[in-house]
């Protein structure tokens, strides 16, 4: 009976630290798969990592399309850039490309310079089939949740773009007040975009009736390189926890070094008990906001967020070089996570949004130093000296406002 227990007790050890062992890559991955995401091996990975070099690399692949564009974005603004956009696909409509265009409906009302009756008139006689989602009329609150927050660009099957750029000129130039805009843009080759049209024809037969052939806008050009990705897809009723799962899921396996970059860090509880979990067994955890927002409260809130981690031993870094609204994470130097989710409750338990988590250690690494450079030239570390002078009595009691109206504490 003595070695029985013995036995036992030596095989719990034993399985204890080859769990610890085990690399937070590979846990998260069979985390993943257990949860039902699909994986997609042999893609390629580029980095866009600010407005210009996303559209023009953008711009350039629809030129030489072929097929067909399909392009599912949050909103466009009528503005130069998106002028510029829709030039070149009349010119290839007619040429005989087809080209489907989905936005958010709310997105687009509300923009600066939304897309006018005219404007779409317009494109609309050029060939473009463009077409809103959620149309935005009586009783308007029905409109305000579960938002199209996607912003997808896929070119013949074989190219998508994603991250957290919508389809503006403030991504060129950036905003009065604010200064540059700063974000960050994917571009995907490989078995991947197979996934990311999916998520567009499911989209396109929720809004148009229209189901487009499964397969027919897969591209021939497929296994590129060697880069793994799983695609998270949050679908309100459907899987509407799955970005909240697959955060937690990577950040609870951490072992080294959490980095995050995310604009509107207002934690839902299990996101901030995970960051806290983290930091209490010893993971290093930085985080980069910025010292504007695009309004007051985002920024007043943001900030006790950030007071509460730096009081457990994150490192807080605040972004002065404009508004930086790129949406990503790091773990341990091994993979991350590129997509159009922020790291509060619209995103997590409302909109449609979309994540790839990339399984590359050299991916990781070019944004771990994009990181360390913003770090070095653009940021500065919080302290509770520096919190103080940012948040003056009358911020932090209209933060708390704001956070008990949004049911955030």
């Amino acid at each position: 009976m003595r070695h029985k227990l013995l036995s036992c007790l030596i095989a719990f050890f034993v399985g204890s630290f080859a769990a610890m062992a085990q690399r937070a890559d590979e846990r998260t991955m069979a985390d993943f798969r257990s949860m039902g995401l699909p994986f997609y091996e042999g893609n390629e990975v580029r980095l866009l990592v600010a407005g210009p070099v996303k559209f023009q690399d953008m711009f350039a692949e629809i030129e030489q399309a072929k097929s067909f564009v399909h392009m599912d974005y949050f909103k466009f603004q009528e503005d130069s850039i998106c002028g510029e956009l829709f030039e070149i696909l009349k010119r290839k409509a007619q040429q005989g490309v087809k080209i489907r265009i989905l936005y958010d409906d709310f997105g687009n009302r509300f923009s600066n310079s939304p897309l006018s009756k005219d404007f779409l008139k317009e494109v609309r006689a050029c060939g473009i089939e463009i077409a809103a989602f959620d149309k935005f009329r009586f009783p308007w609150i029905n409109h305000l949740f579960h938002r199209n927050h996607h912003k997808i660009s896929i070119i013949d099957g074989n190219v998508c773009y994603t991250g957290g750029m919508n389809v503006a000129d403030y991504y060129l130039h950036g905003k009065p007040k604010l200064g540059e805009w700063r974000d960050m843009h994917i571009r995907l080759h490989g078995p991947i975009v197979e996934g990311y049209e999916q998520i567009f024809e499911r989209m396109w037969y929720v809004v148009t009736d229209e189901l487009l052939t499964p397969g027919r806008y897969v591209g021939e050009d497929r296994s590129c390189c060697d880069v793994k990705i799983a695609l998270a897809d949050r679908i309100p009723r459907l899987s509407p926890d799955m970005m909240r799962k697959t955060y937690c899921a990577a950040i609870d396996n951490a072992q080294q070094l959490i980095q995050i970059v995310n604009p509107y860090p207002f934690f839902i509880n299990p996101i901030r008990k995970a960051l806290n979990n983290a930091l209490a067994r010893g993971v290093k955890v930085q985080f980069m906001v910025s010292e504007k927002s695009d309004g007051q409260a985002n920024a007043d809130v943001t900030g006790l967020e950030m007071k509460k981690l730096m009081k457990r031993g994150a490192e807080i870094y605040y972004y002065k070089s404009g508004f930086h609204h790129s949406k990503i994470m790091m773990v341990d130097g091994q993979f991350c996570t590129v997509g159009t989710t922020n790291l509060d409750a619209r995103s997590l338990k409302f909109d449609y949004e979309v994540n790839s988590f990339i399984f590359s250690p050299e991916t990781t690494a070019q944004l771990q130093q994009i990181f360390q450079q913003d770090v070095e030239q653009h940021c500065y570390l919080l302290t509770p000296e520096t919190w103080k002078t940012l948040f003056p009595t009358c911020r932090r009691v209209r933060a708390r406002v704001y956070m008990s109206i949004k049911g955030l504490l």
